[in-house]
């Protein structure tokens, strides 16, 4: 199963990257409100889980507001992508078994790996909804499922 989250895991940062890319390459698209909402929401919850996940410290009245410029967004994106590959890359199978309370909705409880497996689907049902504006703003959006991920990657040998 740890495998498989990883893959998830790069297949998440490459298309959060192409969904970013392709709403920096529209006109206006990284100025609409809406756009920046979503995006912002996306990694904003990749953030929290991280934090709860491993147990750190998390500012989220602080993280809850919005960066002032889509350079700032992308940024947070890079470091939540940079922190979620290492820290996925240093797990161990035994861990997914570990439970984990959602600190900001005392009382849920879930396994490291449902925690895991939350984070890469809500991410990739929000960038469903980017990609939705995006063509509203008459811009292409880009194809970001798994199966074209794994079509892109390197061939293994």
């Amino acid at each position: 199963m740890l495998a498989m989250i990883r893959e998830l895991f790069d297949h998440l940062v490459w298309a959060d990257a192409a969904i970013l890319k392709a709403v920096r390459g529209h006109a206006g698209a990284a100025d609409d409100d809406e756009m920046r909402r979503v995006l912002h929401h996306i990694v904003l919850v990749q953030r929290v889980y991280l934090a709860i996940l491993w147990n750190r410290p998390f500012d989220l009245e602080k993280e809850a507001q919005a960066p002032a410029t889509f350079d700032a967004l992308e940024a947070l994106f890079r470091a939540a992508h940079a922190e979620a590959i290492a820290a996925v890359g240093a797990l161990e199978e035994s861990e997914l078994a570990r439970s984990v309370e959602m600190r900001f909705m005392p009382g849920l409880w879930f396994s490291m790996a449902e925690g895991l497996m939350q984070m890469v689907m809500h991410s990739q049902s929000h960038r469903g909804q980017c990609a939705t504006r995006l063509r509203v703003l008459g811009g292409k959006a880009p194809i970001t499922d798994f199966i074209m991920w794994v079509k892109e990657r390197a061939k293994p040998e």
